[in-house]
């Protein structure tokens, strides 16, 4: 039980060569802005809006700054404002919440189940009490609840979902990717996603009205008849001169880092399952262990690994936590009183109204995290994964 691991959690993968070579064509066109195109030659942007559009089967796609941008720019077009009731989940990460309150709205959040997912029952329950009529939902951790329950019981109630999925580009449930089944889709290409360009966000919807606006808000000006993968031009005559320019527009460099991570993400996405896999095993069976269930329906995308301790208090997981960092192995913990890198929960945001979530505080009371980059070899997982077994029985 001596073995130690010795790579960093920390660390992603290179950027691609033919990533590196298409950004270095960029910098030296000098034309880094996505509206500064010749002619009719599409940008970097462009094409990346077109391939993405194309890769999840939506009409429209805009690329923007980041995926927090994207989830207060997809409020924003919805109509959300100063006052209004938002749903989200009660565990989620705080750039979810936080773009809420970015657009002056209120978060009423919802509880969470042990397998790490929105409490449909608690959702019906403050949906009815509050009259709130839109969802952010976030597919936290990459967890994904039953989209066809969730969507049926939205649209009972006439709410509108945004799917937040920062952590699931390139999931699916029950065949349909992850982001296609609200009305917008927001999704991160910050470093620790699925796609890297350090910053930077996407929104999709079907909605011609809704694109239009964000793509407005986005700081299009008047060169919104460029946006190849949005709506047709007519569409903006009647918000163009209405929609405030909150720029947030992505620009050609990061675009073109983007787009081979974009074409081989499948690729990753099964190196990522291939190592989630070998981590799950390692502790299934364990004595009072829980790991989270995973639907037959649930296509993943595994770039990080939780699991529970339910029967444990405290000091016996810090300890846990202690003697894995002694051996290499950092795991993040949800059950800290103060907010630690990511780790922040709902009784952290001191905007948002304090609200009572006995069932989300107790799940992350014991609730472990750990990411898992591609640069760790399979061969690294299984060692991890021993590392995690061995001290659960010291």
């Amino acid at each position: 039980m001596s073995d130690r691991f010795t790579g960093v959690f920390t660390q992603q993968e290179p950027i691609p060569d033919e990533a590196i070579e298409a950004a270095i064509d960029v910098m030296k066109s000098g034309r880094l802005h996505r509206y500064n195109t010749v002619g009719e030659t599409k940008s970097e942007t462009d094409l990346l809006e077109l391939e993405f559009a194309k890769m999840v089967g939506a009409k429209y796609c805009l690329a923007v700054a980041s995926g927090g941008y994207a989830l207060s720019c997809a409020l924003r077009a919805l109509g959300v404002s100063h006052g209004d009731l938002v749903l989200t989940n009660g565990f989620t990460l705080a750039p979810v919440p936080g773009s809420i309150a970015a657009v002056g709205a209120n978060p009423v959040f919802v509880e969470t189940t042990d397998d790490l997912v929105i409490d449909l029952e608690d959702l019906r329950e403050k949906a009815v009490l509050t009259g709130a009529k839109v969802l952010m939902l976030s597919h936290m951790r990459g967890h994904i609840v039953d989209m066809e329950v969730i969507t049926r019981l939205c649209c009972e109630l006439g709410i509108t979902i945004i799917e937040d999925c920062a952590h699931t580009m390139g999931a699916a449930w029950n065949g349909r990717p992850s982001g296609r089944y609200g009305q917008i889709g927001c999704y991160s290409t910050q470093t620790y996603k699925h796609v890297n360009s350090g910053e930077g966000g996407l929104l999709v919807s079907d909605n011609p009205e809704v694109m239009a606006r964000a793509v407005m808000l986005s700081g299009s000006y008047m060169f919104y008849g460029k946006h190849a993968a949005g709506p047709n031009p007519e569409i903006y005559d009647d918000i163009r001169l209405d929609t405030p320019n909150n720029s947030g527009r992505m620009d050609n460099l990061r675009a073109a880092i983007l787009r081979p991570q974009i074409s081989r993400l499948q690729e990753q996405g099964e190196a990522w399952n291939a190592r989630y896999r070998i981590l799950e095993d390692a502790l299934k069976g364990q004595e009072g262990v829980h790991l989270p269930y995973r639907p037959q329906q649930e296509a993943y995308v595994a770039s990080s690994f939780q699991f529970r301790l339910p029967k444990w208090r405290e000091a016996a997981i810090l300890s846990y936590m202690d003697r894995c960092l002694s051996r290499g192995v950092e795991l993040k913990w949800f059950g800290r009183d103060e907010p630690v890198g990511y780790t922040s929960r709902h009784d952290s945001w001191r905007y948002a109204k304090r609200q009572e979530m006995p069932n989300t505080d107790r799940v992350l009371s014991t609730l472990l995290d750990m990411r898992i980059p591609l640069t760790f070899s399979l061969e690294d997982c299984a060692l991890i994964g021993s590392i995690l077994r061995e001290e659960l029985i010291r």
